[in-house]
C-alpha cells in the first residue's frame, strides 16, 4: 500500500471515528456522566418550550393508577371469568380472580370519573388563543387514559408526560400527539407537572400516585409553591389510605393542614371546588 493510500485510510478512520462527530450527534457522549447535567436541562426545556408554542397558560394534574380499567373491560372480564367459574366450580384460583374482577368493576367508576371530569374541564376553559386548565397526566394507561380521553373527546387538547420504566409504558392513544413527552428522569417529570399547575385531581391509585400527592401537599406546605386546589376522588378509598384525621391526633400533623385536600364522590363535586377557589374563572 502506497503513502497515499495509507494517507486516505488515515482520513477516513479519522472522519469515521468517534471524537470526530458532532458533540449533538454523538449519542454515547450525550449518556455519559458528566452530560447528566446537559440532560437534564434538555428533559427540562423540550416541554417548556412545546407548551409555550401551544399557548398552554394553566394546566390541571390528574393523577390516578395505571391499573384502573374502563367499566367496558372491566365487566367483559367479570363475564369472562364468570363462565369458567361456573364451568369449574371447584377451582379456587379462578374464584379467586374472579373477585378481583368484581373488584377492580367496582372500581372502574373511577376511570368514568375521571373521563367526565377532563371533558367538563376542557369544555369550560379551553379556547382558541388561549388554553387554560389543559388535563396533564402522567401518559400512561388507567386513569391517565381516561383523563386524556374525555379532554380529546371534548375537542381539546392534553398533555401526557410519560417516563422510561424497567416495563416499558407506552403512552396511551388518547394525549395530543405534539404533546406527548417522554422522560428518563422523575425528578424533571415532577417540575413540568407542577410548574404550570392550577390544580390538583387525585383518583385512586398505588405508590406512584401517593407519592406524586405527597410531594405536592409538601410543596404547598411548606410555601415552596402557591395553594391550589388539591381534590381527592373517592372518599371510601382516600380515607383509609390516608388518615389524615389520624395524623392530626398523633400530632404530625397541623389541623390546618387537613384543609389542604377536598375529598369528593365524583366529577361534578371536583369541578365545583375548582370553580369555588378560582370564583368560577380561569386562573392568569
Amino acid at each position: 500500500m502506497n503513502s497515499e493510500d495509507q494517507r486516505e485510510l488515515r482520513e477516513e478512520a479519522i472522519v469515521h471515528g468517534p471524537a470526530y462527530q458532532l458533540a449533538q450527534e454523538d449519542v454515547e457522549f450525550l449518556a455519559s456522566d458528566e452530560l447528566r447535567g446537559v440532560r437534564l436541562q434538555l428533559e427540562l426545556l423540550k416541554p417548556e418550550i412545546a407548551l409555550q408554542k401551544h399557548a398552554i397558560r394553566s394546566t390541571v394534574v390528574v393523577f390516578g393508577s395505571a391499573r384502573t380499567c374502563s367499566p367496558e373491560q372491566a365487566q367483559a372480564e367479570v363475564v369472562r371469568l364468570a363462565a369458567r367459574a361456573q364451568l369449574h366450580p371447584e377451582d379456587a384460583q379462578l374464584a379467586h380472580q374472579l373477585t378481583r374482577a368484581r373488584r377492580r368493576l367496582a372500581g372502574a367508576r373511577y376511570y368514568e370519573e375521571a373521563r367526565r371530569f377532563a371533558e367538563i374541564v376542557s369544555c369550560r376553559f379551553q379556547r382558541e388563543g388561549r388554553r387554560d386548565f389543559v388535563v396533564v397526566t402522567g401518559g400512561g394507561p388507567g386513569i391517565m387514559a381516561a383523563a386524556n380521553r374525555g379532554a380529546h373527546e371534548a375537542g381539546a387538547r392534553s398533555i401526557g408526560f410519560n417516563v422510561t420504566l424497567p416495563h416499558e409504558q407506552r403512552p396511551n392513544s388518547w394525549i395530543t400527539p405534539e404533546l406527548a413527552f417522554r422522560f428518563h428522569y422523575f425528578a424533571v417529570r415532577k417540575m413540568h407537572f407542577l410548574l404550570r399547575a392550577k390544580a390538583l385531581v387525585v383518583f385512586p391509585g398505588g405508590f406512584g400516585t401517593l407519592d406524586e400527592l405527597f410531594e405536592v401537599l409538601t410543596l404547598v406546605q411548606t410555601g415552596k409553591m402557591p395553594r391550589l386546589p388539591i381534590v381527592l376522588v373517592g372518599s371510601a378509598f382516600w380515607r383509609r389510605a390516608c388518615d389524615l384525621d389520624f395524623l392530626v391526633e398523633q400530632g404530625m400533623l397541623d389541623a390546618n393542614d387537613v384543609r389542604l385536600v377536598s375529598i369528593v364522590e365524583n366529577a361534578e363535586q371536583a369541578v365545583a371546588v375548582l370553580n369555588a377557589f378560582y370564583g368560577g374563572r380561569p386562573p392568569t
